[in-house]
This record gives C-alpha cells, structure tokens and sequence, in this order.
C-alpha cells in the first residue's frame, strides 16, 4: 500500500531554514507528481507546492514563492521541501502528498503522510 513518511520539522526562529523529506513506498514514485501540504492551528489545508513527475515543472503558492523549493530525487524515492526565510506564520504541519497523474496540479493531494510539525518562533 502507498505510503508516505514526513521528516525534518522543527522549532526554528524567524529567518531560519528547514528542509523537509518525504520517504515514499508501495507506488512507482517516479511515475506520480507529489505535492506539499500544510496545515496551520485552527486552520484548513493549504496547498504549498507540487512538482511533476520528472522535475521539470514545479508550481509554488504566492504565500512561499521565492523562500521555499520543492524538488525530489526519484532513484531515492524521496520528496523535499527546502525552507528559507521562515516566518511565524509559516508553522503548520506539513504534509506530503501523491496525486494521481504524472501532472502538476495544484490541488490538496488525497493520499497524504501523517505530516511533520514545522514551528516557527522567537
């Protein structure tokens, strides 16, 4: 069965970094585009990233573009997300997800990870 393992959060301050990883298993990783999610306390899921299937194209949301980049490493199985620049309403949980084709759509991924905490204070 598909399965998706988050790692990397933390407490971090203001301005600090962060990468995250997603190890994946039972699906053909490289065939699928992945997808990052966060959920902030008190609020919905909001999309943060997704890159396609080979990493030719990747899509951010206005809210991370310019600090954060997704890539993945398909012989690795693994999906990342570095965060630069990191701001207290950047803390969420962050969930990595499968969509369901090879194409980068920008939506809430079904199939997600149990997700990592990313918290950002002074």
């Amino acid at each position: 069965q598909v399965q998706l393992v988050e790692s990397g959060g933390g407490l971090v301050q203001p301005g600090g970094s962060l990468r995250l990883s997603c190890v994946a298993s039972g699906f053909n990783f490289g065939a699928f585009a992945m997808t990052w999610i966060r959920q902030a306390p008190g609020e919905g899921l909001e999309w943060v990233s997704v890159i396609n299937h080979d990493s030719s194209t990747v899509k951010y949301a206005d809210s991370v573009k310019g600090r954060f980049t997704i890539s993945r490493d398909n012989a690795k199985n693994t999906l990342y997300l570095q965060m630069n620049g990191l701001k207290p309403e950047d803390t969420a949980v962050y969930y990595c997800g499968k969509l369901s084709s090879a194409m980068p759509s920008p939506v809430i991924a079904k199939t997600r990870g149990q997700g990592t905490q990313v918290t950002v204070s002074s």
